[in-house]
């Protein structure tokens, strides 16, 4: 039997309700099925995030896997495809996934040993703009979410969200955001990007220093990939250092990328004023220094 942590049963129930309830309900029946069907024996205690319950396994050949069930939805559909087409360069490889369950079954990484983990920021912040790189030379394929469609959804839903941001400096901000989001939409780009790149979703291996783990795949332009790095174990300070180091490294226009990352903070604003709650200060920092470089 395997016990269901408590922290994804919450997270379920939270963001899912009843269709998280049922998942959870059904998983330990799901994680046995595909104990026996790809042959694996469990060699470790369950881990989770959010959205997904992983099982450290080995296969019939001693080989370390880890195998991870999660609930379909549309930033995680594409998962595997992605996967399949990065093919170990750059991010975790996909061994084995059932389409009709989305179980996957993983190479398995060194979990106890996160980006975050690595002490100062400006080298984090280099690792996953390298990984970006490489991940975004990659063409997206036909079918994937496109982020000119969610561009475009964005643009529609901003006028109902200003009209909720009470703060009037808020408020310009988002519509600032908004308006430098219109600049580029017509030009969404067309590269496989991971979405979400943070640095816990970047994790060491013994085949490479680190791999990107947990994508949430859309076609688009790399510039929508730097606001994670930005986040992470935020200092104001190097702000411009981050954004400006990661546009090197990739190679892409600044002015677009700038673009690009303000879009995410729209996008992060539309969430939490439907959520009902307020932006996050330290996002707000974030867009006014890429709204201001010269401030």
């Amino acid at each position: 039997m395997i016990d269901i942590p408590g922290g994804l049963a919450a997270a379920q129930e939270r963001y899912n309700g009843a269709a998280g309830r049922a998942f959870v309900a059904g998983l330990p029946g799901l994680a046995e099925e595909f104990l026996q069907r790809w042959d694996l024996r469990l060699d470790g205690r369950p881990m989770h995030g959010v959205s997904a319950l992983v099982l450290p396994v080995v296969r019939r050949d001693g080989t370390p896997a880890a195998l991870k069930l999660q609930l379909l939805d549309e930033e995680s559909e594409g998962e595997p495809v992605a996967l399949r087409l990065w093919d170990g360069d750059g991010a975790v490889r996909l061994l084995d996934h059932d389409p009709a369950t989305h179980a996957m079954l993983l190479e398995r990484l060194d979990h106890t040993r996160m980006l975050s983990t690595l002490p100062g920021t400006r080298a984090a912040v280099l690792v996953i703009a390298r990984l970006l790189a490489r991940l975004t030379a990659t063409p997206a394929p036909v079918g994937l979410r496109r982020l000119g469609d969610i561009a475009q959804a964005m643009l529609e839903r901003t006028p109902w969200a200003l009209a909720r941001i009470p703060d009037t400096a808020t408020r310009r901000l988002v519509a600032d955001c908004a308006a430098a989001v219109r600049e580029v939409v017509d030009e969404p780009g067309d590269r496989l990007l991971h979405w979400d790149l943070h640095d816990e979703n970047v994790l060491a291996a013994d085949r490479a220093p680190w791999l990107a783990i947990d994508p949430k795949p859309l076609a688009g332009d790399p510039g929508f990939e730097l606001w994670p790095a930005l986040d992470n174990r935020f200092e104001a300070d190097e702000i411009r250092w981050r954004f400006d180091a990661m546009t090197d490294i990739l190679g892409v226009d600044r002015s677009r990328a700038r673009a690009w990352t303000l879009g995410r903070l729209l996008q992060n604003t539309l969430w939490d004023v439907e959520d009902g709650r307020t932006p996050e200060p330290r996002q707000l920092e974030i867009a006014r220094h890429l709204r201001d470089p010269a401030g």
